[in-house]
């Protein structure tokens, strides 16, 4: 199962790219879900590795039920496949690439702590700033605290980007101790 993992990781990765290269993300996880469903059949399963069934007829096979529903990518995804004799790793494959595609959608949650009011214009501002250094979508929460005197505390999970007047203060002082 590792080594099924193993082999189908580059195979997401070119997808995953190529996806969202061309903004079909979605269009990809339908194709791949589809074709592991058909690779999972037990009627397919039979047909994958038996030396009676060349790879040109299981390439007609999985491609004439697939038709209306993989695109020319998917069709020479399939393809290179069942050359490579990689079609049992299709499971995988769809799996790993949905991990890809979430990790890729998914919204940083950051909390922004001020100590004036923030107006909608300077929020939209730092929003854009996180979201082209995280690579991520952020959505902002907002509090205002007056004891940082000045500047913005800005916490994304574990992480803490301290650009307030009362952290650059306490730095300074710690420096001065060492």
């Amino acid at each position: 199962m590792a080594e099924a993992f193993t082999i189908a990781r580059p195979y997401a990765d070119a997808i995953f790219k190529l996806a969202s290269k061309n903004n079909s993300l979605s269009v990809w996880s339908e194709m791949l879900e589809f074709v592991a469903a058909i690779v999972a059949d037990k009627q397919i399963k039979a047909l994958i590795g038996n030396p009676q069934v060349s790879s040109q007829k299981l390439c007609e096979i999985i491609l004439a039920i697939g038709d209306k529903k993989l695109n020319d990518a998917g069709k020479r995804l399939i393809a290179l496949l069942i050359e490579n004799e990689r079609l049992n790793i299709l499971p995988q494959l769809s799996e790993l690439y949905e991990q890809l595609k979430a990790q890729y959608e998914s919204v940083l949650e950051v909390k922004v702590i001020s100590a004036f009011p923030i107006d909608a214009a300077q929020l939209k501002k730092l929003i854009s700033v996180l979201e082209a250094k995280f690579q991520h979508k952020v959505n902002a929460q907002v509090s205002v605290d007056d004891k940082l005197i000045g500047g913005v505390k800005i916490e994304i999970g574990d992480q803490v980007i301290d650009n307030s007047v009362s952290g650059k203060l306490e730095a300074m002082a710690a420096a001065l101790k060492s």
